[in-house]
């Protein structure tokens, strides 16, 4: 019989449809393959050589003294050439009563994380990724000091089916006037959480978790990596840190090898236990200047965009998951190598 299953931190409601579970490697045999990419793509215009193909860069990691927008860079930061939103202006809300609109000002920028075409975070060494972090980080305590901004949104879209346009590695981040709604209720579940338990959330997601054991993927020091218990996606897969914090410290270097770790061998597994899936990888962190400290916890989800949200997913916000998050967990594990 299926299972309805209540996720804590969010109160979303998931269907377990145990009565057409497929197994996880039936559903990683299902995975579509492409031909592999290239080292270099000369139309690509994040590769080396290409620099005047994007907007001038905001920040890169180069090896050498060379001048901006020019090759030697080991990490890149461009304004998105097609941006969201754009810096110029000032924050004026329209008809606020009800036709309420805001005026489009934020920032768009594209983290491109390798000079090679075809790189993969989950291949690359932890020290490449300890640079990618280092340039987000470095990006998000530059847009935080902008009041007109509310949040601060980090997110990588890997292959087409999860909205990627180019292949080449990158990472997008957009800062918006306004915080997400989603953002917001995910907040609200926290800290009525909170309010009734005297704990987060998230921290008693960790402890609990740890205790069944089952849907464990990874724990190192300080961090703990899990299939959660109501997955909406097969292989949904959670990253958290162990010590509570609302957001990931921007500057702060301390956490970024221990993270960068946790990060490549999660996104290793996942690439070979599933032949390098289409996926999308969220920051979730509090808005800016918000006072969410106690109750909110920041983490990182990861959504292989194995299954399609349709009529009813779309129309209750209830999801359907076929893969039990308890066994995609225990193929996972086999593929971990710390």
């Amino acid at each position: 019989m299926s299972e309805i299953r209540q996720d804590q931190a969010t109160k979303r409601w998931v269907i377990m449809a145990t009565e057409r579970a497929k197994r996880p490697r039936d559903l990683a045999a299902t995975v579509s393959t492409t031909e592999p990419e290239p080292e270099y793509s000369p139309d690509c215009p994040f590769c080396p050589g290409n620099e005047s193909k994007t907007p001038p860069e905001v920040l890169a990691y180069r090896e050498g003294d060379g001048p901006a927008d020019s090759p030697g860079w080991q990490v890149r930061v461009v304004p998105n050439a097609f941006p969201a939103l754009r810096p110029d202006g000032e924050v004026v809300v329209s008809q606020p009563h009800w036709f309420t609109s805001v005026t489009g000002v934020g920032a768009h920028e594209v983290i491109v994380e390798s000079p090679v075409h075809n790189d993969s975070p989950a291949t690359v060494s932890v020290e490449h990724i300890g640079l990618v972090l280092q340039a987000a980080a470095e990006r998000f305590m530059a847009l935080q000091q902008d009041r007109r901004l509310c949040y601060v949104a980090l997110f990588r879209n890997n292959g087409l089916a999860a909205g990627s346009s180019l292949t080449h590695p990158h990472t997008q981040i957009i800062a918006t006037p306004i915080a997400p709604t989603s953002v917001r209720l995910e907040i609200e579940a926290a800290r009525q959480h909170y309010d009734d338990r005297i704990h987060c959330v998230y921290c008693e997601t960790i402890q609990n978790e740890l205790d069944a054991g089952q849907r464990i993927v990874l724990e190192t020091d300080a961090f703990v990596v899990l299939e959660p218990f109501a997955s909406r996606w097969p292989f949904e897969t959670w990253l958290i840190p162990k010590q509570h914090a609302a957001v990931l410290t921007p500057g702060d270097a301390s956490p970024v090898e221990p993270l960068a770790r946790a990060l490549r061998t999660t996104l290793n597994a996942l690439y070979h236990a599933l032949g390098d899936p289409a996926y999308n990888l969220v920051l979730h962190e509090a808005p800016l200047r918000d006072s969410c400290e106690d109750y909110y916890h920041w983490h990182i989800e990861i959504l292989p965009r194995l299954a399609t949200a349709a009529g009813f997913e779309l129309g209750t916000g209830i999801w359907i998951n076929s893969v039990l998050p308890e066994e995609s967990a225990e193929y996972l594990r086999d593929f971990v190598s710390a």
